[in-house]
């Protein structure tokens, strides 16, 4: 088995490739060793200690914990066992290497000054090209390959940015460079599922699918308003893609942001609420592979949702799942409500809920762009209000301007 392929492994299951996910749960720490049960074969089978093992690499990598090994799993559970330097790195076009040590290396090019896009241990073309001119600073032919030489001269240079994560100030320095206008920004909006797949199925006859379709065409209609280009992923007869296709969509575009939306359901109809998920390794106490603009946008969505529509707050997570990990923009995942929850599916069954979570998407995207000049409190600001508080921040900016001159 190998990233590519699409094999899912689960409890059960025996052979060859069971036998590579033991192997790298072993190296991970997450499975002891001579553990669980071979078939006939001699080939460890899928059992319950294995499928422990897999939710707990899961959790700690945060991706989706349901105990089973598809491609993404295995792609991070395989890129967990090389550390800088155990192997030769290089750009290979359409199938980027990734790994922890992919991870090390971006994170070591932003702390010395030079800019890999985002930290998501995938070796893309802004990785080669901040590698190469890493490269050439330093004397060495920037051919792109970190072989031993290029590992000499990483050992040689202490980092080059102090007093905080490195990717966070760069984060932090583009979007205050950009202004704090929404007008002229390209946001893609993901409506979850589609085509074929309609998602979840809850009570009061809610379909995920379409909910989510539906509350992302009352956002675009606002955003639209305030000079924002809306982009969507599907329409009401496509599904998308994957999670890969998506982001790559989303790239194509160059957005600023992206946006998933969907709902959740629970097995016992008991849990509610709504969540909002952004890319971080929960596991990486460095925050190096950590979208900052992604948090602070999935903290102030989530507590205007909150305070607009009533729903429980069940937080913001940092999750690596490939939507938010291959974005090379903030991408956040909206979770709004379970279907099968009656106080929540009630509520959104009412088109004045939608409204709600509609407004909070915008107001919390314009708070991300006022960063520091945010003085609102958490569900006051409104629409109308937003082109008067960005008149007057205009009006003291020239007057500042003016003084100074």
């Amino acid at each position: 088995m190998t990233p590519q392929q699409s094999v899912v492994l689960r409890r059960g299951d025996s052979g060859p490739a069971v036998a590579a996910v033991c192997e790298r749960l072993v190296l991970s720490g997450d499975l002891p060793g001579g553990s669980g049960h071979s078939d006939r074969f001699g080939d460890p089978v899928y059992d319950e200690h294995v499928e422990q093992a897999v939710k707990s690499f899961q959790q700690r990598r945060g991706l989706i914990v349901d105990g089973i090994v598809g491609r993404s799993t295995y792609a991070v559970l395989d890129g967990a066992r090389w550390a800088l330097g155990d192997r030769v790195l290089r750009y290979v076009p359409e199938h980027f290497v990734e790994g922890d040590d992919v991870v090390a290396l971006q994170a070591r090019l932003v702390e010395l000054g030079f800019t890999p896009g985002k930290v998501d241990g995938l070796h893309g073309p802004s990785t080669d090209s901040a590698l190469r001119a890493f490269q050439a600073a330093v004397g060495l032919v920037p051919d792109g390959t970190v072989g031993p030489e290029t590992m000499r001269a990483f050992a040689g240079l202490r980092r080059s940015v102090s007093g905080g994560s490195a990717n966070a100030l760069r984060e932090r320095e583009q979007i205050r460079r950009s202004g704090y206008s929404l007008s002229g920004r390209t946001i893609v909006l993901d409506p979850g599922h589609g085509g074929g797949d309609s998602g979840a199925h809850g009570l009061r006859g809610l379909v995920e699918g379409r909910l989510a379709l539906d509350l992302a065409r009352r956002i675009e209609g606002r955003l639209s308003a305030h000079g924002v280009s809306v982009v969507f992923t599907r329409t009401e007869a496509t599904d998308g893609g994957t999670d890969e296709e998506r982001a790559a969509f989303a790239n194509s575009c160059e957005a600023d942001l992206v946006l998933s939306l969907h709902t959740d359901h629970s097995v016992t109809g008991s849990a509610h609420g709504a969540a909002t998920y952004f890319y971080g390794h929960p596991d990486n106490a460095a925050h190096a592979d950590w979208s900052v603009i992604g948090e602070s946008f999935a903290d102030l969505l989530l507590r205007e949702v909150v305070a607009r529509t009533g729903l429980t707050d069940c937080r913001a997570h940092a999750r690596t799942w490939p939507l938010l990990r291959r974005t090379r923009m903030p991408a956040v995942r909206l979770d709004f409500g379970y279907l099968n929850h009656d106080g929540d599916a009630a509520a959104l069954a009412n088109a004045q809920t939608l409204d709600h979570v509609a407004e909070a998407v915008v107001v919390a995207l314009q708070r991300v762009y006022l960063g520091e000049a945010d003085t609102s409190r958490t569900g006051v600001l409104r629409l109308d209000d937003l082109r008067r508080h960005l008149e007057t921040m205009r009006a003291q900016q020239v007057g500042a301007e003016r003084t100074v001159g």
